[in-house]
């Protein structure tokens, strides 16, 4: 037992001996680390201001959640530990909340903020989003060099991309490049998400001009909370449609009637018949008949404007858009560090295993060398005596 305790001691010293040795050898090399580090936060340095600035507009958004009065307590309690409590409170609605980051992201509603009207910051301009996103966003220079030679050989191949585009209109179900490229970077820069506790809907938009930004985020909001309610509303709206065409045809049909008797009425004044009688109390009791189905629609058209109402959705806002005023990217510090921290690394590993490996390498390169050379000189020396 006390020799395994001995053994343990003496490989602990060992490793606190090789952790020191270490440590002096990189001690004893800190001017080559302190260049190293200098050549990264220069990379660094030039890294972090070459990328373009981006700003970042955080929206929050509260959606009315509708009671589902059909679902039992139990079921309820059992949806909620699933993780499952949007989705019951929810209801009969089919766009629950935890479906906006989808509905977000989705090709249809991507494809209507091409044309949103938005204004740069700095100098006023107006411009499209797509056209904003075509002229006015760069990245960085090495992008540029990368995609050079791809876009030499687009030049050199033909085509005939203008007549397309003369009469091109967009078409979700069958995107262009371009118009797939936009969708890709919109999808990018226009992001939802939703807390599974709060059930607060988050929007972030991110652009390279502050302004375009927060008009971008604040049509967001309103696009998706436009959807929202069409959707929810539908039913209504078109039971809403159906009640007033009926009550449409129900007035017609009344005031129908009612010409009809006053029609009769003037033709047979003073005429006191049975037969007279009999029609025109049968004239009187249509146009009663019709002034019924129209008092009748009339009341379902107003309850058909209730439900419309009823069933369309409230939004809180409870973080509006507002101009940023500090980049949200690139993050130069940390860039600056992450850097520095490479070059380190980088060095150490130069300096404690990829030289030390290089040199025993070539060391055995040359025993090996030696060691064939000699061989050789002995062979040769074999020749010679059996020669003689």
């Amino acid at each position: 037992m006390q020799e395994e305790i001995d053994k343990r001691d003496e490989n602990e010293e060992g490793e606190e001996i090789d952790l020191l040795e270490l440590f002096y050898k990189l001690w004893n090399k800190r001017w080559t680390i302190c260049k190293w580090c200098a050549v990264g936060a220069v990379i660094g340095l030039v890294v972090a201001f070459s990328i373009p600035r981006e700003y970042t507009v955080e929206v929050k958004l509260a959606p009315e959640l509708s009671d589902n009065k059909t679902a039992s307590g139990g079921l309820g309690a059992l949806a909620s530990m699933a993780g499952l409590g949007g989705m019951q409170s929810s209801g009969s609605d089919a766009v629950y909340p935890q479906l906006y980051p989808d509905v977000v992201s989705s090709v249809p509603f991507l494809t209507s903020l091409f044309e949103v009207p938005v204004e740069t910051k700095e100098d006023g301009e107006k411009f499209t989003v797509s056209q904003f996103l075509d002229e006015e966003t760069s990245g960085p220079w090495w992008g540029a060099v990368m995609r050079f030679p791809f876009t030499v050989i687009g030049w050199l191949m033909p085509g005939d991309d203008d007549e397309e585009d003369a009469n091109h209109k967009l078409d979700t179900f069958r995107l262009t490049k371009d118009e797939n490229d936009m969708v890709l970077a919109l999808a990018d820069r226009v992001t939802a998400s939703v807390d599974q506790k709060t059930f607060v809907v988050t929007i972030n938009v991110t652009m390279q001009d502050p302004l375009v930004a927060a008009m971008l985020a604040d049509t967001v909001v309103a696009r998706l909370q436009e959807y929202v309610t069409d959707y929810r509303t539908n039913k209504a709206r078109q039971d809403l449609e159906y009640a007033e065409k009926l009550n449409a045809e129900a007035k017609d049909e009344y005031y129908k009637a009612q010409q009809k008797l006053a029609d009769y009425t003037d033709r047979n004044q003073g005429i006191a018949t049975q037969s007279a009688r009999i029609a025109r109390d049968r004239l009187d009791n249509e146009a009663q008949l019709a002034f019924s189905l129209y008092n009748t629609t009339s009341q379902h058209v107003q309850k058909a404007k209730a439900k419309v109402q009823e069933t369309t959705p409230v939004y809180a806002v409870v973080n509006p858009a507002t101009v940023p005023i500090r980049p949200s990217a690139p993050r130069k510090v940390m860039i600056l560090i992450g850097w520095v921290f490479l070059a380190f690394v980088a060095s150490a590993s130069w300096i404690l295993f990829i030289k030390p490996a290089l040199a025993s390498t070539k060391e055995r390169r040359k025993q090996l060398a030696a060691m064939t050379d000699d061989s050789d000189k002995a062979d040769a020396d074999v020749k010679s005596i059996d020669k003689e």
